[in-house]
């Protein structure tokens, strides 16, 4: 479950952020926080509607760290009486421009694991990613690392992937590797434009050529990322880092490709068979299928007035899910990488597969080109593991013959 607490409201406005316009959801004057009684009924239903010993919090928003110190304080203070029966974790994803000494002492005390919204180096953060005023961020998402670091606050770094960002991805990866982030992951930015219903699902796009379509079809962004483009980017950083970096660096991108490869279940729902129910609740709390389905027709109702069971059913009996493995295309149920990919997010399957049917994922021929090229590795990193033997020695590799003798 998602939660956003503040809703859209945001301190910065991001070119390529696609969460900004749902404050057309909601009436002029929307105050944009989480009223103390929804936050006590979100908080007590998440955690008894949960099967599992571990319910992670996730927030998100906008960016939650408007919301002030004692908004977090206060969700600490309702999730105290069900520390007995559950272990209670917290993750909070911002854009660390408002993050201060006080900030970080209350992360590391209540153990928050933080992820950071950084780009990549200042001219390619700064790109895309500024205030309201036009002015870069890249020195004050900096100064909101280096805090982090000096704390000793768990953190990663979600880095988005825009069209001139994917011409970099040395400059990227490099960048991070000398900043000492350990953790990493990249997301493809993929748009519509606006106006053209981008968040329904289903809509026919002739071919991933997509960026000069005739008039009336749909169009993307200038910096949605070419699909091409985008894999040549997770292939040069994947060389490198299967070369030097297995073990030391964690680029999540790579771990879900592996964990496909051995042939677990996704643990994120881009690449699952399956997706509805990794729900998104918002600050007046409303319920929806997912945080990237925000829009009235995905609504399954209002944690004050229904529980999470039953909008997680409604969810499911809807077919929101199931329709992800269903409406799969011929050209995707034939495509060797179809266990890794699934298909990718429902959101953005508005292109068309070379049998000239709709429901392709725009970014295929980036996904593709990638999987494909990384199997051997994969297959590498399997047989160690399978051996007992860290995946990190097929870096061994690369400075001899790699030989591989089971662990006795």
């Amino acid at each position: 479950m998602v939660a956003k607490p503040i809703g859209p409201l945001c301190n910065l406005n991001c070119e390529y952020c696609f969460y900004l316009e749902k404050q057309a959801l909601f009436g002029t004057g929307e105050k944009y926080r989480m009223p103390g009684e929804v936050l006590s009924r979100f908080i007590a239903n998440y955690i008894e509607s949960q099967p599992t010993p571990v319910v992670e919090f996730v927030w998100q928003g906008g960016e939650p760290t408007l919301l002030g110190i004692d908004f977090f304080k206060r969700v600490i203070e309702l999730q105290k009486p069900f520390v007995g029966t559950k272990t209670i974790t917290n993750s909070l994803q911002t854009n660390g421009t408002l993050l201060t000494d006080e900030w970080c002492n209350f992360l590391k005390k209540e153990n928050f694991m933080v992820g950071i919204s950084l780009d990549g180096p200042k001219e390619v953060h700064d790109r895309h990613r500024r205030d309201h005023e036009g002015n870069g961020t890249f020195d004050r998402v900096m100064r909101g690392l280096r805090l982090l670091q000096k704390h000793g606050v768990d953190y990663n770094v979600m880095a988005c992937v825009a069209r001139e960002t994917a011409k970099h991805p040395l400059d990227v990866y490099r960048f991070f590797k000398d900043e000492g982030i350990g953790f990493i992951q990249f997301t493809p930015i993929v748009e519509r434009m606006p106006g053209k219903e981008s968040g329904r699902l289903g809509l026919h796009l002739a071919g991933p050529a997509a960026l000069d379509q005739e008039e009336g079809q749909t169009k993307v962004t200038p910096w949605t990322v070419i699909p091409g483009e985008y894999g040549d980017f997770l292939i040069a950083i994947y060389e490198e880092w299967v070369r030097n970096d297995v073990g030391g660096v964690f680029v999540m991108n790579f771990e879900w490709a592996l964990n496909a490869w051995i042939g677990n279940p996704s643990p994120v729902c881009v690449h699952a068979d399956r997706c509805g129910l990794s729900l998104a609740v918002e600050h007046n709390g409303d319920v929806y299928a997912c945080d990237h389905c925000v829009y009235p027709e995905y609504r399954l109702g209002n944690i004050e007035k229904d529980t999470l069971p039953e909008m997680a059913a409604r969810s499911l009996r809807s077919g929101f899910g199931t329709r992800k493995e269903s409406a799969l295309p011929r050209w995707c149920r034939e495509c060797e990488v179809l266990a890794a990919c699934r298909g990718g997010c429902p959101k953005h399957r508005f292109a068309a597969s070379y049998y000239d049917e709709p429901g392709l994922h725009y970014l295929c021929e980036g996904y593709r080109k990638f999987f494909l090229h990384i199997r051997k590795y994969c297959h590498a990193m399997t047989q160690l593991l399978e051996n007992g033997l860290p995946a990190s020695r097929i870096m061994d590799a690369f400075k001899g013959p790699l030989v591989i003798r089971r662990q006795v």
